[in-house]
């Protein structure tokens, strides 16, 4: 059975295609990226998911239920921590999980509480009143009420947004554990960098619309080779080089390369149109560079 089924999922607003089509099939398990550009459409789709908005079209089910006809089970098999720090700021953290299970019908389970409050470095808070907490201890709670109800599909809709290091530390921990224990896991993130490191499987939406989805191995070999990244002052790139030129929206100019000995004649022809070096690294291509690369709709 699949964790999450989506099938020709749209969602207009007036004129607006927020989802335009939308195809996927997350299989029990799996840690899935689900990634894209502001406003393609990703919080949306995860909403439509929560049973938190309806589609225009479509359907959507969870571990088999529809999230519409089905939507007791389809939520019981689901949690989702939220992009937006949502708390009710008259309970402690304690008292706010067990409200939390107590949405699901589920009897006081403090034993489980307790276990996710220490994997999440929460267990010296938990009589504080969530006022009194730091944004990313708010945010340690909202991953606590995700998983207070034992979920098999957890949906992580950019978890460590503006938090520290050692909250990304602790996150990661506790989540890849749950994943070695058999849950699906669903991640947006526009850290890169974690979703390469921590998704088996990709899916880039951009304007509502699936372009790609595939294994992050098999993303990653769509940037043959390197990139030298340039920055270049004296004159701008000579359009000879424009062929092997890589999109980027910085202030460097990115070359992609399959073998060292051809550094040394884009150098010569740097040098013959005026440009001067200023700094030079040469990297391994990254899902960064898938993302600019299919983004900016470069084959």
């Amino acid at each position: 059975m699949s964790a999450i089924q989506i099938t020709d999922i749209k969602k207009s607003y007036s004129a607006l295609k927020a989802l335009d089509g939308v195809s996927l099939t997350i299989e029990s398990g799996e840690f899935f990226g689900l990634l894209g550009p502001n406003g393609a459409g990703k919080t949306t789709l995860i909403s439509i998911i929560a049973g938190l908005i309806r589609a225009t079209e479509g359907r959507v089910s969870v571990m088999g239920h529809d999230v519409q006809k089905d939507y007791r089970l389809a939520r019981r098999n689901l949690g989702v921590v939220p992009q937006e720090l949502v708390f009710d700021p008259f309970f402690t953290v304690r008292e706010t999980l067990r409200m939390q299970l107590g949405y699901f019908g589920l009897k006081r389970n403090d034993a489980w509480i307790d276990e996710i409050m220490e994997n999440l470095d929460l267990t010296n808070k938990a009589d504080t009143n969530m006022r009194a907490l730091s944004g990313g201890m708010k945010r340690r709670v909202l991953v606590a009420q995700a998983l207070v109800h034992k979920p098999p599909v957890i949906v992580l809709d950019e978890p460590t947004a503006g938090v520290d290091v050692e909250l990304r530390q602790t996150l990661w921990k506790f989540i890849g554990r749950l994943h070695r224990e058999g849950h699906t896991v669903v991640l947006t993130t526009h850290y890169l960098e974690e979703a390469q490191a921590l998704c088996s499987r990709i899916a880039m939406l951009k304007a509502g619309k699936v372009v790609a989805l595939d294994t992050t191995n098999a993303l990653l070999k769509r940037v043959a080779g390197s990139q030298l990244k340039l920055r270049l002052s004296g004159a701008a790139l000579p359009a000879s080089l424009d062929s092997i030129r890589i999109p980027l929206e910085s202030s460097y100019v990115a070359l992609r390369i399959n073998q060292p000995d051809e550094i040394e004649p884009i150098l010569a022809n740097l040098r013959q149109a005026g440009c001067v070096v200023e700094e030079l690294q040469l990297q391994q291509a990254d899902l960064e560079d898938v993302f600019v690369q299919i983004m900016g709709g470069v084959s």
